[in-house]
């Protein structure tokens, strides 16, 4: 992966992200990660985007979440907003690939919001 193309997965998904919106979202920073504990993945650091943006364009933004992981070539097992707490305001967006000891962290939750910092997207349970 080279930044370069880095770059575009930014200004590619902050533009789709825009449109579906119509406002102005800001995607400042995009992250790859790798944690200690095994887990990888993707943050997109935004600002702009609300807890009801997500809810009510969930449907639309789904396909542009599953682009820029397929883009990056992460395949995550949760996709998460991450929000600032007491507020509606979405900090980051989240790909992530669980590693076997934070997978049950994940795995005990309930319903989009496991818990109050935490906007769920997509969860791949295991079998």
């Amino acid at each position: 992966m080279s930044t370069a193309e880095l770059l575009k997965n930014r200004s590619e998904f902050e533009e789709k992200v825009r449109k579906l919106v119509g406002r102005p979202i800001l995607l400042i920073e995009l992250d790859m990660f790798a944690l200690p504990c095994g887990c990888n993945g993707i943050t997109a650091n935004m600002r702009g985007l609300e807890v009801d943006d997500l809810e009510v364009f969930e449907p639309q933004l789904a396909p542009f979440l599953k682009e820029m992981a397929g883009n990056l070539g992460v395949r995550p097992t949760v996709t998460f907003a991450r929000i600032v707490p007491g507020s509606s305001i979405v900090a980051s967006l989240n790909w992530r690939v669980l590693c076997s000891r934070c997978y049950p962290e994940f795995a005990r939750g309930e319903g989009k919001m496991p818990r109050p910092d935490l906007y769920l997207l997509q969860f791949e349970k295991r079998k």
